[in-house]
């Protein structure tokens, strides 16, 4: 119950004197008193009702004011008992304080606006206990969230939502802006503990036993919920509850859909017969794109496999829906996705022929990074191929993803533009590529060699036998040390490559076997 409440009871005639801009006070309890500092027995979030009595002197206002003030009361009604007024100073004390005043009719006895206020706080408290049965109700039927939410905020004034930590928008009591759902995902993924309360909003874990945050979704309710009676309280902590179990009734690898998006993925990995891989491109919705990127993720870190599989389809969401607002539902609004677990990673097939898509998957993982601290989190994104083309598609975001290993932060993405042409080869592409592949790499050092009686093939053939260790290379090729350094100089020199990168080395590996 909200000061603003009190003027809605006509019984009372309660008028406000002054405050009126500080009305959305909550009030837990009522107190009558006529002590001058009543501050010690007051809590906070009270309604404070006095006879003046207290009052010998205009000084006295500022004293007894300024004591409620300190103790955090909600608000003041008070009644000079003789004369039925308002002295001015109690009023210029109240505004000074910001404490919100209200005249009580003289004719009205204190009880009688303590008596109403508690019924209605009673009530107020029984509709809470009622809420949380038909949730219990509304669970049964399996009518999802959106009828509890709706019910909550119609019934109890308290509007709230359930969210992503991406900030989409699993369901809500009403609509909600993305600038809104994205500063509540932030404050999720960010703040210390939870639950807490940042700019008017409540934020509240689903599931308080996940290694992630970003593995998790959250309910966020309007207002502090500190203010709030504790049966409220609980009853956000029981929707919570009711959000983490509708969160495993939407899991899809539990639903038909998900095991064969679970079985496409398998079978693109492993090779699978075209006509094995078609239908299932159907069932899960991907057949007939325009072309189809992989993504590849692993965690090495706090992330189990579920976990890891949960905040990838979140990746691919966000990434998807950049722009476009927070989407409703979880479902099948959404691009289709199949995301299946292999081993240590988790594999998607994006329907897509966006080569925007990595940069927006890149955006989405930083937007994440509060939550993936210690995760070990790395990501790798193929680049467009079709339907026969899939496979290479999946080794491609594999490689990318383990290029991604040795780049530092949480956030570490590698996409197809970051990759060196040799993927391609591991893509089976034709010959002709094969070879263009092993001329551009390898034809310099052939030239400088042919033409200087040099060694430089042979140098960076030994160069990475031995991992690039110069002391053991050196020992191989019989050579001194900055000998051996000055050519591989001139290697990089001639191929405009650092052999001090891993992808250049790789390079350089394949091409020396595709001779």
């Amino acid at each position: 119950m909200r000061l603003n409440a009190l003027l809605d009871m006509p019984e009372l005639g309660l008028s406000v004197v002054a405050g009126h801009d500080d009305l959305e006070r909550p009030i837990r309890w009522v107190v009558t008193t006529d002590l001058l500092d009543p501050g010690r027995y007051l809590s906070g979030g009270e309604l404070v009702l006095t006879g003046l009595i207290w009052r010998r002197a205009p000084a006295d206002s500022e004293t007894f004011v300024r004591a409620l003030a300190s103790a955090g009361a909600s608000g003041l009604g008070a009644c000079e008992a003789r004369s039925g007024d308002l002295p001015a100073d109690l009023v210029d004390a109240c505004r000074r304080h910001r404490m919100p005043l209200f005249h009580v009719p003289q004719a009205l006895s204190f009880a009688e606006v303590t008596e109403h206020i508690v019924r209605h706080l009673s009530t107020a408290r029984a509709s809470d206990v009622t809420a949380v049965l038909d949730r219990h109700r509304q669970l049964v039927s399996g009518a999802g969230l959106d009828p509890v939410l709706e019910m909550i905020g119609r019934d109890l004034g308290m509007r709230c939502w359930v969210l992503t930590p991406s900030g989409r928008l699993v369901s809500g009591s009403s609509p909600l802006d993305r600038d809104t759902a994205m500063a509540m995902a932030r404050t999720f993924l960010t703040v210390k503990r939870l639950p807490c309360s940042r700019n008017g909003y409540s934020i509240f874990p689903v599931d308080e036993q996940t290694t992630s945050r970003v593995a998790d979704w959250f309910v966020a309710f309007e207002g502090c919920f500190t203010d709030w009676p504790e049966e409220r309280q609980a009853l956000a902590g029981e929707l919570a509850a009711v959000a983490a179990l509708e969160r495993i009734r939407l899991d899809d690898r539990l639903s038909p859909e998900g095991r064969i998006a679970q079985e496409l993925v398998r079978l693109v990995f492993t090779e699978g017969k075209p006509s094995d891989i078609l239908p299932r491109l159907e069932v899960t919705g991907l057949a007939g794109a325009p072309g189809y990127v992989a993504l590849a993720a692993a965690a090495h870190g706090t992330l189990r496999p579920a976990e890891l599989r949960a905040v990838v389809k979140e990746i691919l969401y966000a990434a998807v829906s950049s722009g476009a607002g927070p989407p409703s539902g979880v479902g099948g609004a959404l691009t289709p996705l199949a995301i299946g677990v292999v081993g240590d990673e988790a594999i998607a097939l994006i329907p897509s022929d966006d080569r925007e898509l990595v940069g927006r998957v890149r955006a989405a993982v930083h937007e994440l990074a509060p939550g993936l601290t210690g995760s070990g989190l790395t990501v790798g994104v193929s680049g467009i191929a079709q339907v026969e083309g899939l496979r290479g598609a999946v080794e491609e975001a594999r490689y990318a993803r383990r290029m991604a290993e040795g780049k530092p932060g949480p956030d570490a993405v590698v996409g197809q533009d970051e990759l060196a042409t040799h993927v391609l080869l591991l893509a089976s592409v034709p010959d002709d590529v094969r070879h263009m592949f092993r001329v551009r790499l390898l034809d310099p050092l052939r030239s400088y060699d042919q033409v200087h009686k040099a060694d430089l093939v042979r140098t960076l053939e030994a160069f990475l036998q031995c991992s690039g260790s110069w002391t053991k290379c050196s020992e191989l090729l019989h050579v001194h040390v900055n000998t051996l350094r000055y050519r591989i100089q001139r290697i990089q020199d001639l191929t405009g490559r650092d052999l001090s990168r891993l992808e250049d080395r790789v390079d350089f590996f394949l091409a020396l076997r595709l001779q």
